[in-house]
């Protein structure tokens, strides 16, 4: 191996087990035969680097265990282990190859256009280059790589000596800064209006067309005008209406309530030692900076090679007191800030779609500023995916509320919440049907989320949205089962803004989809066309209607005594409303006692009495929507998060709101290399930035 002889490593690679030198303590128990020459091989040409860095030969044969088992370089498992700075690294590579080194990268000097730039973003896992001009106004290329074969690369640079004259090294975080900013106006321009640009009948740019609007103006005047003309027979037409669209409703929840809940969390099977794909993980976060402590740790406990992983902090470039306090942590080379251009519309989407060029997994995951992902989520939804095939292009987490005991609106919250993620997203799963997504925790293959155009900036449910474009397209979503806890919102401001918001992305989404349903009902086929309606439409109609509903029952009541006696329609009519609003009531009753697990039904009875007043709640908010649907569609109502909270157990004692990041911790530990968390700061923890 030449100049590794000196650390005793062969000069000859052609050796077996039996002419390899003697390895550090502890090391020969656990590498043997081929895995020990595939070490060595990848060590080849590496020891005066290491000597300049200090690294030794225990760490480096670790390092290149790690490279093998993931199938990655050596160089990129000593990048990511955080025991050498990022420039320090580079610049110790330069001077080993006998290259210059660039620290910092003009981006008024890259030759290169808006889309080159985007495309060199892509692939940056790669030995990514780019052309600089010089300062005496020549041409030189730039390097950053990642994907480096040490001894290769230096054996060539002795065979083209003029290479070493127009070749520099850089880092790939300096590289990447340059890139970016001679990429920002492309990123920003496709961010805002890619979606509208290419096609814009699925965009919420503009919400209603003509005849949507049209049509609902007819049904607002004309209903009270043929109320007065022919009162009979308008009542039990609309009667008759409302109770087909509520028995839809109904039937839903009653078939996934029956269905009863899902499995419980599977073991974790072991990885068969094919190679894992890069992992993307976005998490957007808007005035964030309470929670970035406990978010970083909950990223750190992820069970993913960290060669294999990169996580995008997507924040406002004006978002000064976020920025800051992630700032405060030295973020692994793994981590990257993600700075998006302040402008309108201000949307998560719409920083999620100037972030995801700058991704180089072809795996994406989207996580919120307050979730608490379990640690196997990512083991789990690529063996999903795998097993899925290619038309499966996303899978869900569960969604978990993890702060229920701390009063009404975080009970009936976890309610909710169990009938959607355990109920009824998995019956449709099973069943092949349109699934509205959750707007965190998804898993996408990151070549149908582009096919569909990645996220609508203009919608402010982008999920359920994102959900409705992967049916037409004819992909499939999947249900995992690791969840991901989350604290709802324990205020009624805070409840009422973040529901709101919900509910007007609802009616955006039906609205934009409907805008040719013949067309719709073709991509989508009957079953899911009758879902779209049943859980985008119909969840807003419901609320909309109920009040309605009760009005009625109360004025037939008052008639009946007042008058003693109904008329056959006004009965039909009150049989028909009652129906509706008590069967309402059960299935959604039903749906959340069956996916509740057996701990958590404790208080159910709590739910059936709150549960006339929650919904009188949501039509509040359903009335709100539809007014910001016509005065401020694209307006995105912000939810604040705070540190999560212990919960209170039956017993009085707290306990936490995220047990099982504890109990998995122990059974998985990561490797003993240091670098696994996703920070690391030798400025001593506050109380308010150390984690519960």
């Amino acid at each position: 191996m030449g100049d590794t002889s000196a650390r005793g490593w062969p000069a000859n690679l052609r050796v077996d087990a039996a002419t390899a030198p003697r390895l550090p303590e502890g090391v020969g128990q656990w590498l043997e035969g081929s895995r020990l020459l595939a070490c060595i091989r990848l060590l080849e040409g590496w020891a005066d680097v290491l000597a300049d860095l200090g690294v030794d030969d225990g760490m480096a044969m670790l390092l290149a265990e790690r490279a093998r088992t993931n199938g990655t370089s050596f160089h990129a498992e000593l990048h990511v282990s955080g025991r050498v700075a990022e420039p320090v690294l580079y610049r110790a590579i330069a001077k080993a190859s006998g290259l210059r080194y660039l620290d910092r990268i003009p981006g008024d000097r890259i030759v290169i256009d808006e889309g080159q730039a985007i495309t060199a973003l892509r692939g940056m896992r790669r030995n990514a280059i780019a052309t600089l001009r010089d300062d005496d106004g020549g041409v030189v290329y730039v390097m950053a790589p990642q994907g480096l074969d040490l001894a290769s690369f230096r054996a060539r640079l002795c065979n083209s000596p003029e290479l070493v004259s127009r070749l520099v090294l850089t880092s790939p975080a300096a590289l990447r800064k340059a890139l970016l900013a001679r990429a920002h106006s492309a990123l920003s321009r496709e961010a805002e209006m890619g979606l509208f640009g290419r096609s814009p009948d699925l965009s919420a740019r503009s919400v209603a067309s003509c005849w949507q609007g049209f049509a609902g103006g007819a049904i607002v005047v004309g209903t009270p005008v043929l109320l007065t003309l022919a009162p009979k027979t308008t009542a039990l037409a609309v009667s008759a209406l409302l109770t087909v669209l509520f028995l839809g409703c109904i039937g839903l929840r009653l078939l996934a309530g029956l269905r009863g809940p899902t499995a419980r969390l599977p073991p974790v099977a072991p990885h068969d030692g094919s190679l894992l794909p890069v992992y993307s993980v976005l998490v957007a976060l808007h005035r964030e900076a309470d929670v970035v402590p406990d978010l970083l740790v909950a990223l750190g406990r992820l069970d993913w090679p960290r060669s294999r992983l990169e996580v995008k902090l997507v924040c406002e470039a004006d978002d000064i007191e976020t920025l800051s306090a992630l700032e405060r942590h030295s973020l692994r080379s793994w981590v990257e800030i993600v700075r998006v251009p302040p402008g309108l519309p201000r949307t998560k989407p719409k920083a999620l779609n100037f972030a995801l060029p700058t991704c180089t997994g072809d795996v994406v995951a989207l996580y919120d500023a307050e979730d608490r992902p379990h640690p196997r989520q990512l083991r789990a939804a690529w063996a999903a995916l795998c097993a899925g095939g290619d038309d499966l292009a996303c899978v869900q987490a569960p969604l978990q509320i993890a702060n229920a005991g701390f009063g009404v609106l975080p009970f009936m919250f976890r309610m909710e919440f169990a009938g959607q993620f355990r109920g009824i997203l998995p019956w449709l799963a099973e069943r092949n049907l349109m699934i509205p997504l959750g707007g965190t925790s998804n898993h996408f293959r990151r070549a149908a989320l582009e096919d569909v155009g990645a996220w609508d900036p203009h919608n402010v449910t982008e999920d359920a949205d994102l959900g409705v474009r992967l049916a037409r397209r004819g992909y499939r979503v999947g249900m995992i089962a690791p969840p991901t806890l989350e604290d709802a919102p324990e205020t009624f401001p805070v409840w009422f803004r973040q529901r709101t918001r919900w509910f007007k992305g609802f009616l955006q989404t039906w609205l934009v989809h409907m805008r040719n349903p013949r067309r719709l009902y073709r991509e989508l086929g009957p079953g899911s066309f009758i879902v779209f309606h049943l859980l985008v439409g119909g969840v807003v109609a419901s609320a909309l209607l109920h009040p309605l509903l009760l009005l009625t029952l109360l004025g037939l009541a008052v008639r009946l005594v007042a008058a003693n006696g109904l008329q056959l329609h006004e009965i039909l009519v009150f049989w028909l409303a009652m129906m509706n609003v008590l069967g309402g009531y059960g299935a959604q009753l039903l749906l959340s006692w069956s996916s509740l697990r057996r701990g958590e039904r404790a208080g159910f009875w709590k739910a059936a009495l709150l549960t006339p007043f929650y919904w009188m709640m949501l039509s509040a908010v359903g009335y709100r929507a539809a007014w910001e649907v016509w005065r401020n569609p694209h307006h995105w109502a912000k939810t604040p998060h705070s540190r999560y909270r212990r919960e209170a157990a039956p017993g009085g004692k707290a306990r936490s709101a995220a047990p099982f990041l504890m109990r998995v911790g122990r059974y998985f530990p990561m490797m003993s290399l240091p670098g696994h968390t996703i920070f690391s700061s030798s400025r001593p923890m506050t109380a308010s930035s150390r984690p519960s």
